[in-house]
């Protein structure tokens, strides 16, 4: 890695971001307060980290032209991956020819980007426990994977569908019985990235919560690879996508060390320098990997609040080879601010009746086009007693009335 030189000059480490939603959009700030020079890109005009970068570009970043072209224009230091819908075998290839370092790297993004990869990894090569799964590309194979055959045994009810390369929950769904599987197989092919046709169906695990352990791979001081590990998150998933989050997740010592280990395995396999997000399903001491994410989580926005250095500034220090500090500093809570409207801008009323709650903040994204379901920011609050803290971030979020610009 080269220095950190003064940005918009011939000694710049610049860095790039695929993909500058609101995740990226805190990413790049933490890289500027390094003195990073740094590039966004998104799939559309002004999302909210073309809003903050040095430079914005607008690509397609599943086309791999496009993406190779950017890339070579750019000539950036870092790729750092923030989206799944990428040409990931076009960033192996820079990588292999020594045009870029992508972050953790390109293997690793190519895996995380599609659950297929990421899943055969975990269960078939590591060996770490997870809910039964099948891969499916069609209706008729998505019926017969839940009603079993002479085989293989069946999934059965409940279960979940999810594309194999989705974001945030978007076209995930429970199934409950034989009526709801059409209607999941048309809402997969509607919220995948991109137009791949394959879903993966997984049994139901009756756990008791589930958790996002952010996992950091770091240098140490004797300039070997090193793992630390924040607080355990708790959130509320509905219908996939996250609502509210907090932490620390109260678990069992034995729970805590297992959830540990399977992060380790899994982030050591795909190696690299950043921040993971692993996804987790607890019930008493039992731990199922689900889904594991080379970059900064949506349920860790609670850390703004939470930690010395948030995920995003851990994923900078990380990616910059810098030390990092996992420590708790409060626990706390988020709560998200849906848009609640389709609208092309939005104002946002109630924002002062949010922070006259108690410990609490916001951030407003800044995203040029609202959708009812859509994200549009989310309220934190901190407080010693992290009920009381999820109760406070849930209140400031009510307060927040988005409405389209007049």
């Amino acid at each position: 890695m080269k220095p950190i030189g003064t940005p918009l000059s011939t000694h710049a480490l610049r860095v790039m971001l695929l993909g500058s939603g609101e995740l990226g959009k805190e990413v790049l700030i933490a890289l500027q307060r390094l003195g990073v020079e740094t590039i966004a890109v998104d799939r559309y005009a002004d999302a909210p980290g073309h809003q903050v970068a040095h430079r914005a570009h607008v690509i397609t970043m599943s086309d791999a032209a496009q993406l190779r072209a950017l890339i070579e224009a750019e000539q950036p230091d870092l790729v750092v991956p923030e989206i799944e819908a990428i040409a990931t075998a076009e960033l192996q290839a820079l990588e292999a020819e020594g045009a870029v370092s992508v972050i953790p790297n390109a293997r690793a993004a190519r895996l995380t980007m599609d659950r297929e990869g990421i899943r055969r990894l975990a269960a078939e090569t590591l060996g770490l426990a997870t809910s039964p799964y099948v891969f499916c590309d069609s209706l008729t194979e998505l019926q017969t994977a839940i009603d079993g055959n002479a085989d293989r045994a069946p999934i059965g009810y409940p279960c979940v569908v999810k594309p194999v390369m989705s974001s945030s929950g978007k076209g995930q769904s429970k199934i409950d019985g034989p009526a709801d599987v059409t209607r999941a197989w048309d809402y997969a092919m509607a919220g995948g990235r991109v137009s791949h046709g394959r879903v993966i169906v997984e049994g139901f695990i009756d756990f008791d919560y589930e958790i996002t352990l952010l996992t950091v791979r770091s240098i140490g001081a004797d300039g070997q690879p090193e793992t630390s590990f924040c607080e355990p998150i708790g959130h509320v998933q509905v219908s996939g996508d996250y609502v509210e989050s907090w932490q620390p997740q109260r678990m069992s010592p034995l729970a805590l060390q297992r959830s540990r280990d399977i992060a380790r395995a899994i982030t050591d396999n795909l190696g690299g320098q950043g921040l993971f997000g692993v996804e987790l399903f607890v019930k008493g001491d039992q731990v199922w990997f689900s889904e594991v994410s080379p970059r900064p989580h949506d349920t860790g926005m609670v850390t703004m609040t939470t930690q010395w250095q948030n995920e995003f500034e851990l994923h900078a220090r990380a990616i910059l080879g810098l030390p990092v500090d996992t420590t708790l500093k409060s626990p706390g809570a988020s709560a998200v601010i849906y848009g609640g409207v389709d609208a092309n801008a939005l104002v946002f009323d109630g924002v002062a009746e949010a922070l006259r709650v108690p410990g609490t903040e916001l951030r407003l994204f800044g995203k040029p086009q609202s959708f009812v379901k859509r994200r549009m920011g989310v309220a934190l609050a901190h407080d010693t007693d992290v009920e009381l803290a999820r109760v406070r971030a849930k209140q400031a979020a009510a307060c927040v009335k988005p409405r389209a610009a007049d």
